[in-house]
């Protein structure tokens, strides 16, 4: 198939260097915040070359649906734009089915059944792919709650398998709870490997998402589903390309013929005790360059059933070397070339599944002269005392990006230690700080679902006012000001 011969001009496309954006190594993972994965040559290949051709999206899924049935031995296959749009599209079909009139009214789910059921120890923070839909959530504790709370509302049993450590009922009793009910139940295993035979759907689950950006390699904005044929197509009626609740989580004929070449990669074609020994060699490089160091220990760890890979934890005293593991992490991080790792309490934990070749050198010269010969910390001033009372009720405006709101709080000042009570227009919780000066410092996180809601207030006082800028743990910070409540 010839590609398109649709005019451009005479230009060069935009890049990365030419846009002024970092590129860094990534030895911390497959984090969608750090753009996932590397897409393999094949799944590349296989995107350029759909996008040289028109198709009816439903006969596509209905032939990639199959193939993707006879690549895994499950029942049926299906594609979307990630695990989180999975998540989405199977609880709008639990819900709403194939029925046309149901599907038009979500997220309105009255007289529907529109109760979506989780073990709370486990909760993900995907809970709002399933909001979105109209789904209402509840959250059980033990088998027994499980059981409890199916009624006739009870649309979906949704288990996060890649937070399974954590849980206290376990996958294989949620899923024969469910069975037992005639309760259809979902398995997100975003980070896991795609097995054949499926552990999930072994164990009866009626469908068991992963992403198609991390350990497969595919295009970061997919995501694959395996499980019950009338359960995955009734998700394909609940999203693009028709006129529904899911049409904004639009999977093209690029993405879906990508992934399906990363799955066949996957099953049919990678050496994976090739790449476990590529990855060791990468590690092993890695801790060669630093294991002479005073303190320094290492320690190679095996993976659990997510992100599939060996991993080196490079752990020290930081008296020793004078640096904490989050000072050499963002070192790393903001060095030539940047490194992505992650810190742990103890040291720095590498994951090689995402380094290419020559990497494990460059990173681990640069290791070197991060942890070597490192000057002692200079010495932190004191605090000055408190200067001003900020004790009292107090208005707060905030100005986020776009829009704003208002909160309050309650402040007990002693000394230099702030504590007292939080408000927003959804919730309240206590709040810890410090004043400094004339300068004043507190945090307060707002309990809404697994995720929460953090801000980290920094400001000045002037009399009756603060003012200063809030994190959220958002790219962008907002401002704020606040004013001594009189009344």
């Amino acid at each position: 198939m010839s590609p398109s011969t649709s005019t451009h001009g005479n230009i060069e496309p935009s890049t990365f260097e030419s846009l002024g954006v970092d590129t860094m190594i990534n030895c911390g993972g497959t984090y969608t915040v750090i753009s996932g994965s590397r897409m393999l040559d094949v799944a590349v290949e296989a995107m350029a070359e759909a996008t040289n051709g028109y198709v009816r999206i439903s006969e596509l899924m209905e032939k990639v649906g199959q193939r993707l049935a006879e690549l895994t031995g499950a029942e049926w296959g299906y594609i979307t734009t990630s695990c989180s749009a999975a998540i989405n599209q199977i609880t709008a079909a639990a819900m709403a089915g194939g029925d046309p009139e149901k599907i038009a009214r979500l997220p309105d789910t009255r007289g529907m059944k529109n109760e979506v059921i989780q073990e709370r120890a486990i909760r993900s923070g995907y809970e709002q792919c399933m909001r979105i839909a109209g789904a209402e959530m509840v959250f059980v504790d033990t088998e027994a709650d499980l059981r409890a709370a199916i009624n006739e509302h009870t649309a979906l049993i949704f288990i996060d398998g890649d937070a399974q450590s954590r849980s206290r009922i376990t996958p294989q009793p949620m899923i024969d709870v469910a069975d037992e009910f005639g309760v259809p139940c979902f398995v997100d295993a975003a980070a896991q490997r795609v097995e054949v035979p499926n552990r999930y759907l072994e164990m009866g689950a009626d469908a068991v998402a992963y992403s198609g950006g991390k350990c497969l390699r595919g295009p970061q904005a997919s995501g694959l589903v395996l499980g019950n044929k009338g359960l995955l197509r009734a998700a394909f009626l609940n999203a693009s390309p028709h006129n529904v609740q899911g049409r904004a989580m639009k999977v093209g004929k690029e993405e879906i013929m990508g992934l399906l070449a990363a799955v066949e990669a996957f099953l049919l074609g990678r050496d994976h005790e090739a790449e476990w020994e590529m990855w060791e060699g990468y590690l092993k490089t890695i801790g060669q360059a630093v294991d002479d160091l005073p303190s320094v220990e290492m320690t190679y760890e095996e993976p659990g059933i997510c992100n599939v890979t060996p991993y080196l934890h490079v752990t020290w005293d930081t008296d020793t070397l004078n640096g904490t593991p989050e000072e050499i992490r963002k070192e790393l991080l903001e060095g030539e070339p940047s490194i992505f790792v992650n810190a742990t309490s103890e040291g720095l934990r590498f994951n090689p599944y995402m380094m290419e070749a020559g990497e494990d050198a460059i990173v681990a010269q640069r290791l070197r002269e991060v942890m070597s010969d490192r000057p002692a910390p200079e010495p932190v001033a004191p605090s000055p005392p408190a200067s001003v009372d900020v004790s009292g009720e107090w208005l707060i405006d905030l100005a986020f990006v776009f829009g704003g709101s208002t909160h309050s709080m309650n402040l007990i000042q002693e000394g230099s230690m702030l504590k007292g009570t939080y408000r927003s227009q959804y919730g309240q919780c206590p709040i810890t700080g410090q004043v400094a000066g004339n300068e004043v410092s507190f945090q307060a996180v707002l309990p809404h679902g697994p995720s929460r809601t953090r801000y980290d207030y920094e400001g000045t006082v002037t009399g009756d006012t603060m003012s200063g800028s809030v994190s959220m743990g958002q790219e962008w910070p907002c401002t704020w000001r606040a004013r001594r409540n009189s009344r």
